[in-house]
């Protein structure tokens, strides 16, 4: 068992480290309803455990998820499987499953823009071109302003995703380059894996999609273990998440499957952003069962 901090972030002096850092504001932008799973134990620690304080912007309706719907229809009355009844009904039932995973993960504000999810697609190209950007970036550059965050958290934009997920990331990062340097949050890309190891390339024809690093620069472990005989985790609080989307079945199936988030910084941010939040990454990161506070190499890691 441990904590997969990657090397990359340099621990502080032992003065700074002893000072606690102040409770970071974070904003979660994203295209669906369900994507906070991808750093969900990320955002428990941060708001109840830490002191801090996350958002989320939901750009799309969800309307798409229909196809997996067989079991939620009976428990939502509506046969959502079908695509007509699937697109009427979604939008509603996705919004109230958003709302209940955000209590559970404490997130303090949400914000649903309503653009259609038409369909999965890998091509960002598409998306982009039928969504309303305009529309959606100044709601985007708006809620930066409006909310002086400390972070942005949106999906890692590989190649492999879905161009929803992709377009969401670079409307979120085009958005921060609207704010001045001195001011911009830290823009995150997460990824939740079941191994480490994963690397990064950013989106070919999107400069704006460069991250620090190839891997990884922190991580966050949801099969720490805390609690009485040391039998509770993080990945329990993910699965209480994954149970309050129930429209989406197949999104069903990920419970225990995912033991890593992952995190990469993109380069806009500009070093001033990752010095303002670099001990409150440590402390994300940090093991709840230990005293032990600081970077660790990824090696350390174990089980």
């Amino acid at each position: 068992m441990g904590v997969l901090v990657r090397a990359e972030i340099t621990p502080q002096s032992s003065s700074a480290s002893a000072q606690a850092p102040s409770p970071i504001r974070a904003l979660l932008i994203v295209a669906h309803p369900d994507d906070e799973y991808e750093m969900a134990g990320t955002i428990y620690k941060i708001t109840k455990e830490l002191g801090g304080a996350v958002d989320q912007v939901i750009i799309t309706d969800g309307e798409a998820g229909y196809r997996y719907s067989f079991l939620a229809s009976r428990y939502y009355g509506a046969d959502l499987t079908i695509e007509s009844t699937g697109r009427a009904e979604l939008p509603r039932i996705r919004r109230q499953e958003a709302h209940r995973a955000a209590l559970i993960l404490g997130i303090r504000h949400q914000w649903f823009l309503g653009e259609r999810d038409a369909k999965f697609t890998l091509d960002v190209h598409e998306v982009l071109s039928s969504w309303n950007t305009r529309r959606l970036s100044k709601s985007l550059v708006d809620r930066l302003q409006k909310g002086n965050y400390d972070a942005v958290f949106v999906l890692l934009p590989s190649e492999s995703t879905h161009g929803e997920h992709k377009a969401a990331t670079i409307l979120a990062l085009e958005a921060a380059q609207a704010i001045p340097e001195n001011r911009r949050p830290a823009i995150i890309a997460a990824d939740a894996a079941q191994e480490q190891g994963e690397t990064y390339q950013p989106l070919a024809g999107y400069p704006v999609t460069a991250t620090t690093s190839v891997k990884p620069v922190f991580g966050f472990d949801r099969d720490v273990h805390f609690g009485f005989n040391n039998a509770l985790s993080y990945a329990i609080v993910v699965n209480w998440v994954i149970a309050e989307h129930k429209s989406q079945g197949l999104f069903q199936t990920m419970v225990n499957h995912d033991r890593f988030e992952d995190f990469w910084l993109f380069n806009l941010s500009g070093n001033s952003a990752l010095d303002r939040i670099r001990p409150s990454l440590e402390d994300i990161s940090r093991d709840p069962a230990t005293a032990e506070k600081g970077i660790v190499p990824a090696s350390s890691n174990g089980r």
